[in-house]
């Protein structure tokens, strides 16, 4: 089974991602079940606004969906800005957008029988919001989203210390992390024992 990580922070490589730290704990947790873990940062792409897979030339968008459709378990890695998911979250749903009229070639929806999660930190509230937004449009896609598919961290409301220099709230996160982990593989694990099948008449 694979899991692919894709990062949403608007900061380049090698610069260092507070989310992805959080990611990491779910990462390691998934690995520890045997599943193959991969990582994207999108700000390290040219991915171009649009809704459709491939905008041609220099669009390094399709290769990143290839890697979304060789992974059973997708999770999110998005910072909050402003109470919302970065811009980078954004843009990758967009592009996903057209995974709603691919299918496989029984016909069922290529984003079925899929499980994805996300993960948020921000040192100001809004992750529940972004979990909600995030989440549902991956099931609008046709992604399943198993209870407790996320974690998050944050410092509380307004200025404070990021996530990697304080230890504040980090066992919630740490723990939520790994049950989250726990749920995306028996759900997937399901799901790959009694797939969804085709739509009636697709």
């Amino acid at each position: 089974m694979k899991a692919l990580f894709v990062s949403c922070t608007l900061k380049r490589s090698p610069e260092r991602s507070n989310t992805e730290l959080l990611a990491q704990v779910v990462a390691e947790a998934l690995e520890t079940l045997g599943v193959t873990v991969g990582h994207v940062r999108l700000a390290d792409h040219d991915v171009p606004p649009g809704v459709v897979t491939d905008l041609g030339d220099g669009d390094e968008w399709p290769p990143i969906h290839a890697r979304l459709l060789d992974a059973e378990i997708l999770v999110v890695v998005t910072p909050t800005w402003l109470g919302r998911p970065s811009s980078f979250a954004q843009r990758m749903l967009e592009r996903m957008d057209a995974m709603l009229s691919e299918t496989t070639p029984e016909g069922t929806p290529v984003a079925y029988n899929r499980v994805a999660g996300v993960v948020v930190t921000g040192n100001e509230d809004g992750a529940h919001h972004v979990i909600s937004e995030v989440s549902g449009a991956l099931a609008d896609l046709g992604y399943t989203i198993p209870g407790q598919a996320w974690t998050y961290w944050n410092q509380g409301p307004g200025p404070g210390d990021e996530y990697p220099d304080t230890e504040h709230g980090h066992e919630w996160s740490h723990r939520t992390g790994r049950l989250m982990a726990h749920n995306l593989y028996a759900v997937a694990s399901a799901l790959a024992a009694r797939p969804v099948p085709p739509p009636p008449g697709g």
